[in-house]
C-alpha cells in the first residue's frame, strides 16, 4: 500500500518519562508499579495534545483534495476543534466549527474560556448546536450547502476519528515502542483516555502489528464500555484495511467505563484527586474530561491489584491543558 500523505504540524517525538513521585506515591502501603508517561500534551501545536497527530494525515488529505474550508464537528470545550482551527489558520484554510452544548450545568466560563475562546483567537466560525441536535445530520446539510455557495469544504469527524485519523496512532505506538527499547523499559500495560476511539484503535493495532504482549486499558470518558468497544473495534479494522491487512485484535480490546461518572466533561472526585495528585507529584497537568479520568482509572487499576507490582504501565498524556481553564470552580474549593 501506498502511504498516506502527511503534513507536519506536531512535534514529534514527543517525551516517554518515568513518574517516579507518583509511583512512590501510590506505594505507601506496599510496592507500586512502575509508572511512565508519553507525553503528547507536548506535540507543541496549537497548545498540543493527540490530535495534532491524527490532523497531519486528516489535513493533508484536505489539501490534496482541494479544499478550502475544514468542518469539524465536536462539544464546546473540544481540543479537537481547537486544533482543527489552528491547522486551518496555518495552512490557509477557513475554519468552520460545529460545536454542541451537550455538558449541562456549567457556568458562563465554560463557554467562554478554554478552547472556546482559542477557537476564536485562531479565527474559526463557529456554530453553537443544542443539546440532542443530531450534529452528524447537521454536519451533512451543512456540507451540501458550502458546496452549493462554490466552497470546497472537507468534514473532519468528532476527534478526527476515522481510520485515516487513527493510523498516527498506529505510527505513534511505533515511536513509544522504540523510546522504550532504547530505555530498556519492558511495558506490561497501556492507559488511554477512550472518547471518540480514533488515539486508543491506532495504538491497539500498533501493538497487534507489533506483537507486543502488553495489554491497553481504554478508560471510556463518556460511554458504556460496550458501546466504546464497538466504536474502536470498528476503528481498528478500519485501520488494518488501510494498510491491506486483515487482523484481528478485538480478543485484546479492554474498555474500563467506571470513571464516566455522570457523563461527558462532568466532575467527579476521582478526576479532581487524579489532577490535583499528578499535578502535586510530578509537575505535570491534566485535563478535567478526558486525562484526569483516565489517570482516575490508573490510580483504580492499580489500586485494586489489576497492575500489579513489579509490572510497567504507560499512560498516554493526550493533553487537554486549555479545558482547565474552563473548569475554575471544580479546583477552587
Amino acid at each position: 500500500m501506498t502511504r498516506p500523505d502527511t503534513i507536519r504540524l506536531a512535534t514529534l517525538p514527543t517525551p516517554f518519562e518515568p513518574l517516579p513521585r507518583l509511583a512512590q506515591s501510590l506505594g505507601r502501603n506496599g510496592p507500586a508499579p512502575s509508572i511512565w508517561i508519553k507525553r503528547d500534551d507536548c506535540t507543541g501545536f496549537a497548545g498540543g495534545g493527540n490530535k495534532a497527530r491524527k490532523l497531519e494525515y486528516l489535513v493533508a488529505d484536505a489539501l490534496k483534495r482541494g479544499a478550502d474550508m475544514l468542518v469539524t464537528i465536536g462539544a464546546i470545550q473540544s481540543n479537537h476543534a481547537r486544533q482543527t482551527a489552528a491547522a486551518a489558520a496555518r495552512h490557509g484554510l477557513g475554519c468552520l466549527l460545529l460545536l454542541t452544548d451537550s455538558v449541562a450545568n456549567r457556568d458562563g466560563t465554560y463557554r467562554t474560556n478554554g478552547n472556546q475562546l482559542l477557537d476564536r483567537i485562531f479565527g474559526a466560525e463557529i456554530r453553537l448546536l443544542a443539546a440532542g441536535a443530531d450534529s452528524s445530520a447537521i454536519a451533512e446539510e451543512t456540507m451540501a450547502a458550502l458546496a452549493a455557495e462554490g466552497r470546497k469544504p472537507y468534514l473532519i469527524p468528532v476527534g478526527g476519528s476515522n481510520a485515516l485519523g487513527s493510523l498516527a496512532y498506529r505510527d505513534a505506538l511505533r515511536e513509544l515502542a522504540t523510546q522504550a527499547k532504547n530505555e530498556g523499559c519492558r511495558i506490561d500495560h497501556i492507559v488511554v483516555p477512550t472518547g471518540s476511539g480514533g488515539t486508543h484503535a491506532g495504538i491497539l493495532a500498533g501493538v497487534e502489528e507489533a506483537g507486543l504482549s502488553c495489554r491497553v486499558h481504554g478508560i471510556s470518558v463518556s460511554r458504556s464500555s460496550e458501546q466504546a468497544r464497538a466504536i474502536v473495534s470498528d476503528l481498528v479494522q478500519g485501520i488494518f484495511s488501510l494498510e491491506g491487512e486483515q487482523r484481528n485484535a478485538t480478543s485484546r480490546l479492554d474498555v474500563d467505563d467506571s470513571q464516566v461518572g455522570p457523563g461527558y466533561g462532568q466532575p467527579t472526585a476521582a478526576m479532581v484527586e487524579a489532577v490535583e495528585t499528578v499535578a502535586r507529584t510530578e509537575g505535570i497537568l491534566l485535563d478535567p474530561v478526558y486525562t484526569g479520568k483516565a489517570m482516575a482509572g490508573l490510580l483504580s487499576l492499580v489500586r485494586t491489584g489489576a497492575i500489579g507490582p513489579g509490572e510497567t504501565v504507560v499512560f498516554w498524556h493526550t493533553g487537554g491543558l486549555p479545558g482547565l481553564f474552563a473548569y475554575p470552580e471544580v479546583f477552587l474549593r
